[in-house]
């Protein structure tokens, strides 16, 4: 399965995001419902089921490239408007959103945790926040992992695998953690993380 295909994209932290989202669409939460002083931590995973090949490493740096891209673009967009971080317009935007996710297909059930864990939003949801908090924002690409690199729970989920982390901080210094990879290592383990 080509790479581009087998990624994935989350936010671990906050750890309650998917409810804090769902809250939102429900009108029980307002805009901004992640704080200024909250990290915000955004991943990408390349690779997700199958691993990067070594043929598909290009491919990933690429894909991991234009998604910062995008993200900065939101931003900019985000903070020259400041309208479009409107809470009606925000919830009127990730509703839109979980219509074409039930239109797809989704089981009723399934829709409420699709749409809280459904990339656009969630990318959209960092950016916005950078941009209403008007914060910096960090990104680091890690190459294929080898095993000797990851906590020994996480070896079969995450060897092999190419991992872009975001943070809403200005730069890795500025994080309150030595080891950026730590935060998500341990989201993976308390969490169950992805199933791989």
């Amino acid at each position: 399965m080509p790479v581009v295909s087998d990624s994935y994209m989350g936010i671990f932290m906050p750890p309650d995001i998917a409810q804090r989202i769902s809250q939102f669409i429900s009108g029980k939460k307002d805009f901004p419902f992640v704080k200024k002083d909250e990290l915000m931590a955004a991943f990408y995973l390349f690779g997700k089921e199958f691993g990067v090949q070594a043929s598909e490493v290009q491919d990933a740096k690429d894909m991991a490239k234009k998604s910062v891209e995008q993200v900065a673009k939101d931003v900019r967009l985000y903070t020259s408007m400041p309208k479009k971080m409107d809470p009606e317009f925000t919830r009127e935007n990730y509703t839109k959103r979980s219509l074409q996710i039930a239109i797809d297909g989704a089981q009723a059930e399934e829709i409420g945790m699709r749409v809280a864990g459904d990339p656009a939003i969630l990318s959209d949801c960092f950016a916005q926040h950078v941009a209403y908090h008007r914060q910096g924002y960090y990104f680091e690409l890690f190459q294929p992992f080898k095993a000797a690199q990851l906590p020994t729970p996480l070896q079969r989920k995450l060897e092999g695998r190419m991992l872009l982390l975001g943070f809403n901080s200005k730069n890795r210094q500025a994080l309150p953690f030595g080891n950026i990879l730590m935060p998500f290592f341990d989201w993976m383990q308390q969490k169950g993380g992805l199933k791989v």
